[in-house]
């Protein structure tokens, strides 16, 4: 636009003096205005992390501060052994970052960060350095040795119904909706853990227990609104600590669940985010096209790869940006905390592969540094063996990537197990598919610590999926337990519990009977059972009892025999012990098996112990074994 040109003459002078006089009101009008704003009192709502500690081998401390204006303050604070070394200012004035550096020597103790806008002291806040527990950098983490037992914490019991509904907490209880909050708490999980270690289980997976304030489907736990706080219908942060040091009792192991890739639309910084960038945005709602190939595909496009990494998983789950410095420090600490703060044993990660990709290394190997013996395991849902084996921590890639990660979730041997007793002969199906699956062990650093499973919380339940038949489900079951890798079984799997995914996720993710007061039924006990019930339950307990102090299943080496006519034969071995695994998956047939064929295993030894019957082989030559039946035989 063309700016015109001034005139001189009187009229023209005066109404541009009328003018510029209105301007001048107008301009003073507007200011006082806007003085209720400028001079807004500063206060604090948020300071995260909520606490830390002295000795932590890493002496850099980052904190968030949240507040109206506190990016305007100028920070202050003495307490011997914390040097403040970066006051960090981003474009939305209510946040604050703070970078400290906590000497080797500094003692446990609470001090005074003062904050002064125009160099007025307005604000003071107290922050602690607590004491680290003994053995808190050595805390040994799960590995094969373990069997793991994964919860849905909303649908496992009800052992507060005081808390199902909380001030503030947008959905509220309906039993009725499969969809909707049924109760489910940490007390619930408390009362019930001699039933879990009663079956043998040493390590628990509970699905996310932090805040989801959404409106709806909230139950499930992966749309998170507060990442430092234990949702209020679940209990407290202190009720966590609790169910941990109970477990803890009782030689379980306590894996979080926890989620970097996105949070919940209802998040508190989602209506006043400190950056732009502080997550994934586009012009209109993009979803991830959820092909992690990408990162792995050397044809793959950019486009592509953007979309898979930066795409929205959901549109109530906004992506989160790892590469923003900052947000990245507050995921890194986030998750060190929950260690520190409830003594975790354990990471699951959600969504491995949709988070940058580069980020995920860094902060694994980051844990790793302060907890060397830690474990995570990576969910990365992917079907074929070589795009799982990718993300595993230490695997040859052509293009150089590690992940650091300790474990990965094995979702081809999962999708083996569903079909492997539904299918008969072929070459790479029926039981071919388990071998196939096991053939390719090359392809992982340490496939003894592929976490493998049958089913889980995002999946058809295993009994479902072979078709509701006994003898599948037992099968499948005994190789679970006695394969590489480390077993996880899904709430619910030892009492048969039902559900197709096809026909929506609360379908998968049930009440446990007897979870809640006013139940008809308990199945947490042997009356409540059904007989295939107990029988499905003492099957699991038994090879889970057995299993837990058998080294040779934790360790041993495999040695697997080709399948032929519909039996298949695998061992396990170690230099002291030997097992031997045989499967007929014939229908009707009994099957007589020449053990000639293993004599490279089995030449030395004369008799057997039967796991499954508890009972004694006193001949080895042939073995016969019933059809759509496993036997375990302890080689002696």
């Amino acid at each position: 636009m063309k700016i015109p040109e001034n005139r001189t003459n009187n009229v023209s002078n005066k109404n541009t003096l009328f003018n510029n006089r209105q301007l001048i009101l107008i301009l003073i009008g507007f200011f006082f205005m806007l003085q209720p704003v400028i001079s807004q009192k500063a206060e604090i709502k948020r300071v995260e992390p909520l606490c830390w500690w002295a000795g932590m081998k890493n002496p850099d401390l980052q904190l968030l501060v949240y507040g109206s204006q506190i990016g305007n303050a100028e920070v202050f604070l003495q307490y011997p052994g914390v040097e403040l070394r970066e006051v960090i200012r981003v474009p939305n004035p209510d946040y604050l970052f703070i970078n400290l550096r906590l000497a080797k020597n500094v003692k446990p103790g609470k001090f005074d960060m003062h904050f002064s806008i125009n160099k007025k002291k307005t604000l003071t806040y107290t922050y602690e350095i607590r004491k680290r527990k003994p053995g808190s950098a050595e805390r040994a983490g799960f590995n094969s040795s373990d069997a793991m037992y994964l919860i849905m914490p909303d649908r496992f019991s009800n052992g507060n119904p005081g808390n199902d509904n909380m001030p503030g907490m947008l959905e509220k209880a309906d039993r009725n909706n499969r969809d909707g909050r049924h109760g489910g708490d940490i007390k619930g999980i408390e009362e019930h853990l001699d039933y879990i270690a009663g079956m043998g289980f040493t390590a628990l997976w509970i699905n996310p227990m932090l805040e989801n304030n959404m409106p709806a489907f909230s139950y499930h736990g992966y749309a998170i609104t507060d990442y430092y706080k234990i949702d209020p219908r679940f209990g407290t942060n202190e009720d966590y600590v609790q169910l941990v040091n109970e477990c803890h009792k009782r030689g379980i192991k306590v894996v979080m669940d926890m989620v970097f890739n996105h949070c919940g639309l209802n998040h508190w910084w989602m209506s006043d985010l400190p950056e732009k960038d502080w997550i994934n945005q586009w012009p209109e709602f993009t979803r991830t096209n959820y092909r992690a190939t990408t990162f792995m595909d050397p044809h793959a496009s950019s486009y592509d790869k953007k979309k898979m990494e930066k795409g929205w998983f959901d549109k109530t789950m906004p992506d989160l940006n790892q590469q923003n410095k900052l947000m990245g420090n507050y995921l890194r600490q986030n998750s060190i905390w929950w260690i520190e703060y409830a003594g975790l044993d354990g990471i699951r990660m959600d969504t491995w592969p949709y988070p940058n990709q580069q980020y995920m290394s860094d902060w694994t190997q980051q844990v790793l540094d302060e907890y060397p013996d830690f474990s995570i395991v990576g969910e990365v849902w992917m079907r074929k063996e070589s795009l799982v084996a990718y993300w595993a921590g230490g695997a040859k890639n052509t293009d150089g990537y590690d992940s650091h990660l300790p474990s990965v979730t094995d979702f081809p041997f999962c999708f083996s197990l569903a079909d492997a007793f539904k299918e008969h002969g072929g070459w790479d199906e029926g039981l071919g598919r388990i071998y196939y699956t096991l053939a390719q062990d090359y392809l992982y650093p340490n496939p003894k610590m592929n976490l493998i499973f049958a089913d889980n919380h995002d999946m058809s339940r295993y009994f479902e999926t072979v078709g509701q038949d006994i003898r599948r489900f037992k099968m499948g079951i005994a190789v679970l337990l006695t394969s590489r890798g480390i077993p996880e079984i899904y709430y619910g799997t030892e009492i048969l519990m039902t559900g197709d995914a096809n026909k929506g996720h609360g379908y998968i993710r049930q009440d446990f009977p007897g979870g809640w007061p006013g139940d008809s039924v308990s199945a947490f006990t042997a009356k409540g059972r059904t007989p295939q019930q107990n029988d499905a339950y003492n099957y699991i307990t038994n090879l889970l009892q057995w299993r837990k102090n058998n080294e040779v299943i934790h360790s041993g080496k495999t040695v697997q025999f080709a399948p032929e006519n519909d039996v298949y034969v695998y061992f396990r071995y170690n230099d002291d012990d030997v097992v031997m695994v045989l499967l007929n998956n014939n229908d009707n047939q009994n099957k007589t098996v020449d053990t000639g064929r293993f004599a490279e295993i089995m030449s030395s030894f004369k008799q057997a112990h039967e796991v499954i019957s508890d009972k004694e082989l006193t001949s080895l030559a042939t073995i016969t074994i019933p059809p759509k039946t496993a036997m375990i035989l302890e080689l002696e």
